[in-house]
């Protein structure tokens, strides 16, 4: 039955953004440590690699070394819900995205800001419209978040703070826009087709030039020369293919414009692709500034989304992935 599924969302997801002609991911290192066993963030400096656990019952952050061998770890006692995602500011802060949300009941969500000593402030925000499970942060290089969700039908949404974070808050969220992904056929992750749809991860350069989103099997690379997320993903993005990855959930980008990525599970790779954000750079946008939605790829401002299934589509979608059990595939909190 799940190659039924997988048929109906091809069909009614249509053509997707051509794979672009970077090299092949090549591999860096393993991560062999069992304390990581379920990676689902990461973070380059250049120098070292900064990494997150999905879930967990305390905030751990580790630094390895660019042979994936753990050097040190920050920790702090405070127990996260669902964590799915990291970023770092310029001031050497990192940001863990307690966000995830697989059964829609969380009344709030939260940003673990932690600083270079590990001391934890917690940041907890509201969405304006219902509960969403959501797997990529983004941070601008002003420091301001965005939150990418994991959409099953391939439009996930994209929300920043309305309002400075507050401690402990809650921070009203705002919808500012939306990401259309299509259906592609590198292969991995661990559902098909319907993975290359799911966004699980997010990333931005350093220097702000360039954002990433990722699903299970691929990485989507937008330019932005202005330093600006949202207008950045209404570009078209470089679709990089990240085959054969079990559970691809992180990515990350190196100073120098190398695009990292990796899998859950001890033994996988962390891989390069080397020049992708210079790839992003150098593709022309849209002629007229719009979403290259027909490409399966780029966003649009809050209030211009269009649905990408049909109703009929939808139906049958969602009623196929509730057969095999698609909610199952997480966590220890649902």
């Amino acid at each position: 039955m799940r190659w039924v599924v997988a048929l109906v969302f091809l069909a009614v997801f249509g053509g997707s953004v051509p794979a672009s002609a970077a090299e092949t991911p090549q591999p860096v290192c393993t991560m062999k440590d069992s304390r990581i066993g379920e990676l689902s963030g990461l973070v380059s400096d250049g120098k070292q690699l900064y990494a997150i656990n999905d879930g967990g019952s305390k905030v751990q952050v580790f630094v390895l070394g660019r042979d994936c061998k753990v050097q040190k770890v920050l920790a702090d006692k405070t127990d996260p819900f669902d964590v799915e995602d990291l970023a770092r500011t310029a001031d050497g802060r990192l940001w863990l995205s307690d966000t995830g949300d697989n059964q829609k009941g969380r009344l709030t969500v939260a940003l673990l800001e932690v600083n270079p000593q590990g001391k934890v402030t917690l940041h907890r925000l509201t969405y304006p419209d219902g509960q969403h499970d959501t797997e990529a942060l983004i941070m601008d290089k002003a420091g301001t978040p965005y939150l990418i969700t994991k959409d099953v039908l391939g439009e996930a949404r994209v929300y920043r703070p309305s309002g400075p974070l507050t401690s402990p808050g809650p921070t009203t969220l705002e919808k500012v826009g939306t990401v259309k992904i299509a259906t592609t056929d590198t292969q991995g992750g661990p559902v098909g087709s319907i993975g290359s749809v799911l966004v699980t991860g997010g990333a931005a350069m350093a220097d702000g030039s360039a954002v990433a989103l990722r699903t299970y099997t691929d990485a989507y690379v937008y330019p932005a020369p202005d330093g600006d997320v949202l207008a950045a993903l209404q570009r078209n993005p470089v679709r990089i293919p990240l085959p054969g990855e079990k559970q691809g959930e992180a990515i990350a980008f190196d100073p120098d414009g190398t695009l990292l990525s990796g899998s859950e599970g001890v033994g996988q790779p962390i891989r390069a692709v080397k020049g992708a954000a210079a790839m992003a750079a150098s593709a022309a946008p849209s002629p007229d500034g719009t979403p290259a939605s027909s490409a399966g790829g780029g966003a649009s401002p809050d209030g211009g989304g269009v649905p990408v299934l049909p109703a009929a589509g939808i139906a049958v979608a969602v009623a196929g992935l509730g057969w095999f059990g698609f909610t199952r595939l997480r966590r220890r909190r649902g």
